[in-house]
């Protein structure tokens, strides 16, 4: 049982990874956001599975409360808040093309591989930990040049989201009974972080007519006469 819980755990392991690549490379808002989503339930099903494994109920709440926050409320959120328009565009410029992005990112997920290497030998690691640190880091380096490569806003919201995953995807494994008060009160900062970047690009969107974050440079404060 201990062994199929753990094959599980390794499988979404490697989706949450496709998840993050799908971040960084399609060019379509609306399919940033279902990467994430995917992303956040992979997350989710890692932490119940580890929680069944050993009979943690700090990992199963901690799965429930992703499971409800991440790829449900916080979509809900995002779509409330910012207009439908901007979901349905698609980028049509990014700071790295689309095969260069693919390289990157597979250098990033070889780099992270090997950058947990030393610190899992060093405690010698079992079968959860050569899971999730390693996807984990991935997630946190993929999140971060999706930052640094989109142009929209949406997006890089996500990519910092996609960070915040991978730190989890690994700190689960990790700090298994992390105190649960500490995982709520980053999953309501996550929200209040989500809703208050959704405002801020809505109203973007309202005033320059775009929310490509590279325009935000040309923007000039209108003089008074």
């Amino acid at each position: 049982m201990v062994l199929l819980l753990s094959n599980l755990n390794a499988l979404t392991g490697g989706l949450f990874l496709i998840a993050a690549f799908g971040i960084v490379v399609t060019r379509q808002v609306r399919a940033c956001l279902n990467f994430f989503v995917f992303s956040s339930i992979s997350l989710a099903a890692s932490a119940l599975l580890l929680g069944a494994e050993q009979f943690s109920w700090h990992l199963v709440a901690v799965g429930v409360i992703n499971l409800i926050t991440k790829p449900w409320l916080l979509p809900w959120i995002l779509r409330r808040t910012v207009r439908e328009e901007i979901y349905n565009q698609r980028e049509i410029t990014q700071a790295v093309n689309i095969p260069t992005s693919l390289l990157i990112a597979l250098g990033l997920v070889i780099a992270a591989y090997f950058f947990s290497l030393p610190w899992l030998d060093a405690v010698a690691a079992g079968v959860t930990l050569r899971t999730n640190v390693p996807a984990g880091l991935a997630g946190l380096l993929l999140g971060a040049y999706t930052i640094t490569a989109r142009r929209e806003a949406v997006p890089q919201l996500l990519g910092l989201l996609t960070m915040e995953n991978g730190a989890f995807f690994a700190g689960i494994a990790i700090a298994a009974e992390l105190p649960l008060i500490a995982e709520l009160a980053l999953a309501f900062d996550v929200l209040i972080l989500t809703f208050i970047v959704a405002v801020l690009t809505r109203t973007i969107h309202e005033h320059i007519g775009t929310t490509a974050a590279g325009a935000l440079s040309e923007l000039r404060e209108e003089t008074r006469q």
